[in-house]
């Protein structure tokens, strides 16, 4: 499978994980830890995509900071979605495992904006990334 094709496959995934975060919004309450959590996937899923796209295989972390540097290497654009990677990266494991993490609906938009502006910025640097499904 060559690189651009391995990079679609992620872009897939984190898109069916934002698709799937916004789908739950409908639920009430909404359950806001899942959806920071599937925010931050995604994100994570499109940067290791880019990495992936650029023939780097992407370190099995869930750091969006780490990942957003390794990025950097590649473009120093990517300072631009610093602050939405460092917004996202406690939810990727905290939200998954019973602690005293005290989210609320603000935090959930944000975390969805920042994840479709991850989105968007990946796409647009590395259009080939995209699928031909892609939204």
């Amino acid at each position: 499978m060559d690189n651009r094709t391995r990079a679609q496959e992620w872009q897939r995934l984190a898109e069916m994980d934002l698709s799937s975060a916004g789908y739950l919004l409908n639920m009430h309450p909404a359950p806001i830890e899942i959806i920071c959590y599937l925010s931050q996937q995604s994100a994570e899923k499109y940067l290791k995509g880019y990495l992936v796209l650029y023939d780097i295989n992407p370190p099995k972390i869930h750091d969006l900071n780490e990942l957003c540097k390794l990025c950097s290497n590649l473009s120093d654009t990517f300072k631009d979605i610093a602050d939405q990677c460092s917004d996202l990266t406690a939810y990727g494991v905290q939200p998954r495992y019973p602690m005293e993490l005290m989210l609320e609906e603000q935090d959930m938009r944000q975390a969805l904006n920042s994840a479709k502006a991850i989105r968007d910025f990946v796409l647009a640097l590395a259009p080939e990334e995209q699928g031909q499904n892609s939204t």
